[in-house]
């Protein structure tokens, strides 16, 4: 079974390695108001990131973890608390920091799979339009759609579109790709293909990842590091390295037994029921 750390408070734990952290995040509390009352989504998170880490928040519906990604990706700013990149506060969504979301709808219909995956590129100016469509087409191939270039998103299945929102965003050579149940409306077929590829291309561009998600064994296969958070306010419970496992640890018993122990700890702390902050 993988080592597991507990939590009573993360800010005090050792980091997890003596690298400097790409990301880092200090007591954030994420809130928002609800017919006049203060809502706190996600409450005093801490965690470090370090370059080529696969990171997971894992927990229920409505735990906050979404809302969380949002505001590592800049889209959301912190009620209280820090998240810095690469040294930096994040303020605002960024190249940095690409999103894939679980809906098929995330590509422009009006533009090919070419089109799409260059588009970023361009817009940001990163690159000239040259180098953008060379670098398209390298990404494109990478998830094995290079016979679907030209090819518009309505003709795609729904895992052809995830991964060329995949590619679009490893395309622009992003200090970290933010996932959110990127495979969450997939079938189980192609959810477990899609879960494969994910970690094909991490062994070959070693890109670092946060991935959300309330599916446990595709935490624990996705990951090297798993954050399980509780119900609303989702918090951090505990960090388990899952390093050990991966696509190929289905059947391992040891994956069976933590996979299990995860979800009594999930469900002891739903049975306590939602809190709020009023």
């Amino acid at each position: 079974m993988g080592d597991i750390i507990s939590m009573n408070k993360v800010k005090s734990l050792e980091p997890a390695s003596a690298e400097k952290p790409l990301l880092a995040l200090r007591d954030v509390t994420l809130a928002y108001a609800d017919a006049g009352r203060r809502v706190v989504a996600a409450q005093d998170i801490s965690l470090d990131v370090v370059e080529g880490d696969r990171i997971v928040l894992l927990g229920p519906s409505g735990c906050g973890k979404s809302t969380l990604l949002k505001a590592i990706g800049g889209f959301i700013a912190p009620e209280s608390g820090t998240i810095d990149l690469a040294g930096a506060p994040v303020t605002k969504p960024s190249p940095d920091g690409m999103m894939v979301f679980q809906e098929f709808d995330q590509l422009l219909p009006w533009k090919t799979v070419l089109g799409n995956v260059m588009f970023p590129m361009v817009a940001s100016r990163r690159f000239d339009r040259a180098t953008a469509r060379e670098r398209a087409m390298e990404t494109i191939g990478r998830v094995g759609l290079e016979k679907f270039s030209g090819a518009y998103p309505h003709t795609l299945s729904g895992g052809m579109k995830q991964r060329v929102a995949i590619a679009r965003a490893l395309a622009l050579e992003p200090k970290m790709l933010l996932m959110d149940e990127p495979f969450g409306a997939l079938d189980a077929l192609t959810r477990r293909r899609m879960q494969h590829e994910l970690l094909a291309l991490w062994e070959e561009l070693r890109f670092t990842l946060v991935f959300v998600t309330h599916g446990i064994d595709e935490a624990i296969i996705v990951g090297s590091r798993v954050f399980v958070m509780s119900s609303h306010p989702g918090s951090i419970l505990s960090e388990f390295d899952v390093r050990e496992f991966g696509d190929h640890s289905r059947a391992d018993p040891a994956f069976a037994r933590l996979e299990g122990e995860i979800e009594d700890m999930l469900l002891e702390r739903k049975q306590r029921g939602p809190e709020y902050v009023i």
